[in-house]
């Protein structure tokens, strides 16, 4: 009897409705556990031939009413009319037929088999359709029917008002269970509308989170660029300053500014990093890295870093080492480099170690540990729990003594775990630290290629260059002009993309270097106009000037037409690589840029 209806068929939403039509047709077999019992009864007390006959029947009704269920539920979005509770009362009719055998069959036991199977039909399809009473009577219309049939052969006889009697006891039941039914579903109806308010309240605090993450984006843009444009004036005048004839107190003062804007403009990196973590936004570039470039890369600024300090660094090799891998050299270098910044920054004496350990994984693959050991004062146990906390550094001592804002080992984490790898430390007090950073990289080529011939590509003191500089910043002009002059360079200057782009159709420059945001017009329109002007200047070389240290404005730079790009504070070191290659036309920069060399870092 289970499933011969369902709740809800008159007027109930197509949603609930699938619900209820997948509970029966989850639990269908319990129909045909119940035809058995049923079964088992009629054939103890009637005799095989009846019961059996009554099986076959019953049987074949509820595969019967299979067929519609499974039909039926194919088209639930649409609404199932009337076609379900007649097929559920049909089938049930059949069911009635079990208490008539049992009454006319003069067994000993017929008339109470009877009444049971009676009262159980009724608690079974009311159990079933609790909650939609109306359908419940229609569907178990047909055991009033067998009850009217009974209490007809009754009436005249002693048995006729005993028999009705019984009609009070079971609808007094019944409405018991339907009642405590709805009050259950009711209590749980508020328990989901008060589960919906939550769930909306959370969904509007997200939508909030996210807005205020996403604001904070922007204004941590909008930040970088109001920082690291000032920084440029101050950092670029710092290093036109030490070009000059100075006296030891003012070299020394110079150096202070230097180191000062340096510490600056690597905490503000340190929290656009964080940001973007956390914003699950940090990009990796995958491309081919050779391991010896890559190792140059890692260690060229710690060496005299070491030895300035009095500190032995030792670099070795162990295990397999691939050649040629694929993966981001910059995040690895910015990882490994943060790991051999701290050794040296926290050893007063002893030696820094620096091991690169390679395992092969397979024909493709390569399991990588890049291992930092320093001979400095140790960490205890208690302190490593809290080691990769962010804002957390184990001396709070230390950050006024060296600086800091106890992002870097934290940014290292969370950036080798995006690669799929970790950092571990091991250390003992007094003794010293290694922390070691394990990724696995694919595998390019396992040997090592032959080593090119070096190409002599120093340019001579006689190739000046006619250059355009474009930059709002009256500041960064003077100095671009001053640097540009003390090379030998004749500069052009022009206030915002507007004027760039007038300049460039009047006169052909060699180079256009080009900042990004400016008034008027911004240098990413002023470039695209340019290359789409079809002028004098359509080939130029462009390279684009951009506060913010982001990938992704990288890319809009190059894919508004520039050739390469430099960070703001400008290295004029990495500047004068790219103005070394302007005499090879855009290919040179772009091929420049794509290697990956001090440009690209700038």
């Amino acid at each position: 009897m289970v499933g011969d209806g369902i709740k809800g068929l008159d007027g109930q939403a197509p949603g609930e409705a699938a619900q209820a039509l997948t509970a029966i047709l989850q639990t269908h077999y319990l129909r045909y556990l119940i035809i058995v019992s049923w079964a088992v009864g009629v054939v103890a007390t009637v005799g095989l031939l009846s019961g059996l006959t009554w099986f076959a029947a019953t049987l074949a009704a509820g595969a019967l009413r299979g067929e519609v269920e499974k039909r039926v539920s194919q088209r639930v979005g649409a609404g199932w009319g009337m076609v379900f509770p007649a097929v559920a009362t049909g089938t049930t009719a059949v069911w009635a037929v079990a208490p008539l055998i049992a009454w006319f069959s003069k067994a000993p036991f017929g008339h109470e088999l009877a009444i049971a199977l009676l009262i159980s039909g009724y608690v079974l399809v009311f159990a079933q359709l609790r909650s939609s009473p109306r359908q419940a009577i229609m569907i178990s219309s047909p055991y009033g029917v067998a009850a009217a049939i009974i209490a007809a052969s009754l009436f005249g006889g002693p048995l006729f008002w005993p028999f009705l009697a019984l009609v009070p006891f079971i609808a007094a039941s019944l409405f018991v269970l339907v009642t405590m039914t709805m009050l259950r579903e009711e209590r749980i109806r508020a328990f989901q509308a008060y589960q919906s308010h939550l769930i909306e309240e959370l969904e509007t605090a997200r939508d909030k989170a996210d807005a205020a993450n996403e604001a904070k984006s922007s204004f941590l843009g909008v930040i970088s660029h109001e920082l690291r444009t000032p920084m440029n004036g101050v950092l670029g005048a710092a290093q036109l300053l030490s070009a000059t004839r100075l006296e030891g107190t003012q070299r020394e003062y110079l150096s202070i500014i230097r180191n000062s804007g340096d510490n600056l403009l690597s905490l503000l990196n340190d929290i656009l990093d964080m940001t973007k973590i956390e914003a699950g936004k940090m990009s990796f570039d995958i491309v081919d890295v050779q391991i010896d470039d890559l190792h140059r890369r890692i260690i060229g600024p710690f060496v005299a870093q070491a030895e300035a300090k009095g500190l032995n660094f030792i670099s070795t090799f162990d295990g397999e080492i691939p050649a040629v891998v694929r993966g981001d050299p910059l995040r690895v270098c910015q990882v490994v480099q943060n790991l051999l910044s701290n050794a040296v920054k926290f050893t007063d004496q002893g030696d820094i170690r620096f091991n690169v350990y390679g395992r092969r994984v397979s024909d493709r693959r390569v399991a990588f540990e890049f291992s930092v050991t320093d001979s400095g004062s140790g960490i205890s146990p208690e302190d490593l729990d809290r080691l990769f906390q962010p804002f957390t550094q184990v001396d709070n001592s230390s950050t006024r003594k060296f600086g800091g804002t106890g992002l870097g080992l934290t940014i290292a984490r969370r950036m080798a775990h995006i690669m799929g790898g970790d950092i571990t430390v091991t250390s003992s007090l007094g003794e010293g630290s290694t922390f070691t950073l394990s990724v696995e990289g694919e595998v390019v080529e396992w040997s090592r290629p032959e080593v090119a011939e070096e190409i002599d590509a120093d340019i001579a003191n006689s190739d000046h260059l006619n250059v355009l500089v474009v930059e709002d910043h009256p500041v960064n002009r003077m100095i671009l002009e001053a640097w540009m002059g003390s090379a030998g360079h004749r500069t052009s200057t022009a206030e915002n993309g507007e004027l760039a782009v007038e300049a460039a159709k009047n006169q052909r420059f060699d180079l256009i270097i080009m900042d990004v945001n400016m008034p008027v017009m911004d240098g990413l329109t002023a470039t695209r106009l340019i290359r789409d002007s079809g002028g004098v200047n359509v080939d130029t070389p462009i390279v684009v000037l951009s506060a913010s240290a982001r990938h992704e404005d990288h890319e809009a730079g190059l894919a508004a037409g520039a050739d390469a790009y430099l960070n703001k504070p400008i290295d004029f070191r990495g500047l004068a690589v790219l103005m070394g290659q302007v005499q090879g036309g855009r290919g040179a920069l772009q091929a420049t840029l794509v290697q990956g060399d001090a440009v690209a870092a700038a």
